[in-house]
């Protein structure tokens, strides 16, 4: 009887300590904030300027969270720019207002209060012409218009992997730190945001998650440990990924490569 006992509370212990370790180290390392008005919420120059850009572009941004979030999550948003168009839509959720879902025009890779954005997708052409047709058609029918709860969910990230698993262009695999992506709205099991797998979630607090585009994830109290065994990757609460290959997109097929690895690297 002992034996069964001790394996459980090592393993207890072993899952505590991946789990705390890594957002302690992150919390450690932080540097005290700023207001949020004083904030810098300038672009970084990955997004193609939208008057020297004829085709239509869909891109997906992720940053750290302001304040003591950043330590351990990150906020997403989508930007749409149409065919032709002059300025970019960014659609996100925010826990500020009465109405928690925005789509304004603006520009779509600003840094989020302090914090450089990184691009988790780019679009172009003809299949974002259609992406765009059905993000506008998902952000009418998301279910949590008017809710917000940074912690399990709904969020920013239950937003934005709504949207993703609603528009079948968009195969993006958010970050294991996008806490609240994993709070499924419509029951406990789904596709992965990706497409390419199927996870298991109790409101957002438990979970497990397999798919090609994002490995493996086990979700305990809404911090993601996990491995990804495509780009020879870790994933750990907190910090987020550490591996060898980009796990999000294929560099090769961007404009603004360099543009896109510096922001990436100061991540």
């Amino acid at each position: 009887m002992m034996k069964p006992l001790k394996w459980l509370a090592r393993t207890t212990v072993f899952l505590l300590v991946l789990l705390a370790g890594p957002a302690l180290i992150a919390a450690c390392s932080s540097q005290p904030g700023q207001s949020w008005r004083d904030a810098d919420r300038s672009s970084a120059g990955i997004a193609p300027l939208p008057g020297e850009t004829e085709e239509a572009i869909v891109q997906v941004y992720g940053a750290r969270a302001y304040s003591w979030r950043g330590n351990f999550a990150v906020h997403t948003w989508i930007a749409t720019k149409e065919r032709g168009a002059s300025t970019y839509e960014v659609h996100d959720v925010t826990g500020w207002g009465n109405q928690k879902v925005r789509s304004r025009a603006g520009e779509p890779d600003t840094a989020w209060y302090g914090n450089p954005p990184m691009l988790l997708a780019d679009i172009r052409g003809t299949k974002a012409e259609a992406a765009i047709t059905n993000i506008r058609t998902a952000i009418d029918v998301y279910p949590f218009p008017n809710e917000y709860k940074a912690w399990p969910g709904p969020n920013s990230n239950t937003f934005v992997s709504w949207v993703i698993r609603q528009v079948p262009e968009l195969d993006v695999a958010l970050p294991n730190i996008a806490i609240g992506k994993d709070y499924l709205p419509d029951g406990v099991f789904a596709k992965t945001p990706s497409g390419s797998g199927y996870q298991f979630s109790l409101n957002g607090y438990f979970g497990l998650m397999a798919s090609i585009r994002e490995g493996v994830e086990l979700n305990i109290l809404g911090l993601n440990l996990g491995v990804d065994p495509l780009t020879l990757a870790v994933k750990l609460p907190g910090i987020g990924r550490l591996g060898l290959r980009d796990p999000w997109m294929d560099r090769s097929t961007l404009q603004q490569v360099p543009a896109v690895e510096q922001v990436a690297e100061a991540n």
